[in-house]
């Protein structure tokens, strides 16, 4: 028998209800209260006589409203929804307490694990898996997740363990246990995998032209010549590089990335090619550069537009015939490696501004790659959002949060000029700053859209209707070219021709000018 009471929030009508139930001699298995004004009572099943009784001595008492008999608790309800989840997930999952013991299995964690004359529930986690001690791993009451392999039921797999901590009434936090979820191969696992095209699976993108492009790295990946990586500020030129490292027969050696815009001439050619012992100073040693270390793998050379020209000679004669000499020494060094440049620059217009050598750009030009900017897939935003959001609540160790329609709507209608990566850090902020278990749109703060719904208004105090025009369209398109660098897509979006656009933007100076 169960009962549900509607009530008015009142101190101690529990207790008056409580008090009936005693007065009766009425056995009580539960009793819930919600905060909206419910009291839900769970007995065995009642007399009759003792039903007839009860009810009426229950909406007697000051402030019920309303008392009716239900056939399922609140709990009992979330408890059969939770099972009903879990036993749908396909990989095992279990939750310890602090000791190590297993509170709940889900189905496919007991035909893996278990076996059918013994529940896995109430029993120690060690019993089950071995390969690593999780009961040690509770006892530092961890604050991070973690990754570990291990091996259980004859099977290695590799177990995602993230530490439940909960919240006091006062706000202090206590440690509660794990939920470990134990899965064939992690997808951090795919960087250390080479030789296939499963290194691919990490990039997301369920869009056409990101298909295409997986498809087109996948193909490069396997060549041993230059790979040129194009592509916007933040799209993942360095992710696809590795990517296409890991898928390549280069995948156990090493994969390394320097930044050539970061570091001064000088200091990138000892980071590229290494030095000899005391030629930087009395004092240095000996240093192997990046190309030596990387020796059988893979080097990525990220901003090589920004490369000085020097550089640029010296990495030309290291390219044709893979052979080079550290500052200082006059012995050649002969390394194999590949090297794959990013840039988010077009490459060739640098070679007309005469700022990129010809010749080198055509040896780092055998095989390119264009990665579509994400205004251009925008049917990959809410893929992209859902996995950063779930990074982002394990990186800030809480709960796993939903994000609300509007707010969907909000992150399509954004042009995204920073790409993913701007996707990426934006949603992290909203998450760590949001209360609550549900992201809203007014926790999305995107300032550049705040910033194109500032007032454009231009003083006519001075000048003709026609200055005040110019000043307005100038206005207008500066506003615009950062989230549409593309003089075709800006033209699209103003329902403009392509070269009137260009003409506009050259007339007000806006955009990159080349160098004769």
């Amino acid at each position: 028998m169960r009962l549900e009471i509607t009530c008015d929030d009142r101190l101690g009508i529990a207790q008056d209800v409580l008090q009936i139930l005693r007065d009766h001699e009425i056995d009580l298995r539960g009793i819930e209260v919600d905060p909206k004004g419910k009291i839900y009572l769970n007995f065995p099943e009642l007399e009759f006589e003792d039903f007839q009784h009860l009810m009426p001595e229950i909406r007697r008492i000051p402030n019920v409203k309303d008392v009716k008999t239900i056939s399922i608790m609140p709990s009992e309800r979330e408890h059969f929804e939770f099972k009903l989840l879990l036993n749908k997930l396909p990989d095992p999952i279990l939750t310890v307490d602090t000791r190590g013991v297993i509170d709940i299995a889900n189905e496919a964690a007991q035909m893996v694990f278990g076996d059918q004359c013994t529940q896995l529930s109430g029993t120690s986690i060690s019993q089950w898996l071995t390969g690593f001690s999780v009961i040690r791993w509770l006892e530092k009451q961890p604050q991070e997740p973690t990754t570990q392999q291990i091996s259980a039921g004859g099977s290695k797999y590799f177990a995602d363990l993230l530490p439940t901590w909960v919240s006091d009434a006062d706000g202090s936090r206590q440690f509660a246990g794990a939920v470990i979820t134990c899965k064939p191969q992690p997808l951090v696992q795919q960087w250390q995998r080479g030789g296939h095209h499963d290194a691919f699976k990490q990039i997301l993108g369920e869009h056409s032209s990101m298909k295409k492009l997986l498809k087109e790295a996948a193909r490069m990946a396997e060549l041993n010549v230059p790979l040129l990586i194009q592509g916007e500020t933040g799209v993942g030129k360095e992710l696809l590089a590795r990517a296409c490292h890991q898928a390549s027969q280069r995948a156990a050696k090493p994969f390394l990335a320097i930044n050539c815009a970061a570091l001064p001439d000088n200091v990138a050619e000892s980071e590229l090619f290494g030095h000899g012992k005391g030629s930087l100073g009395p004092y240095t040693e000996a240093k192997k550069g990046i190309f030596e270390q990387a020796n059988g793998g893979t080097v990525l050379l990220d901003a090589v537009g920004e490369m000085s020209n020097g550089l640029q000679a010296k990495l030309l004669r290291f390219i044709q015939d893979g052979r080079f000499r550290r500052i200082g020494e006059e012995d050649e060094v002969t390394v194999d490696v590949r090297i794959i440049c990013s840039t988010q620059d077009d490459l060739y217009e640098r070679v007309e501004a005469g700022a990129f050598r010809e010749d080198l750009y055509y040896r780092l030009n055998v095989l390119t790659l264009q990665i579509p900017p994400l205004r251009e897939r925008k049917s990959d935003i809410n893929l992209l959002a859902d996995h950063f959001m779930v990074q982002s609540c394990q990186r800030l160790s809480r709960s796993m949060m939903f994000m609300t329609r509007a707010a969907r709507e909000a992150l399509q209608r954004y042009q995204w000029p920073g790409n993913v990566r701007q996707l990426e850090n934006v949603l992290f902020r909203s998450i760590s700053m949001a209360e609550g278990d549900t992201l809203n749109v007014g926790d999305i703060h995107l300032p550049d859209t705040e910033r194109l719904h500032e007032n454009v208004a231009v003083d006519l105090e001075e000048g003709s209707l026609e200055e005040a025009v110019k000043k307005f369209e100038a206005t207008i398109l500066r506003r615009l070219y950062p989230s549409y660098p593309s003089t075709r897509q800006l033209a699209k979006k103003l329902g403009l021709s392509h070269t009137a656009v260009a003409n506009k933007l050259r007339e007000y100076g806006i955009g990159k000018s080349r160098r004769k």
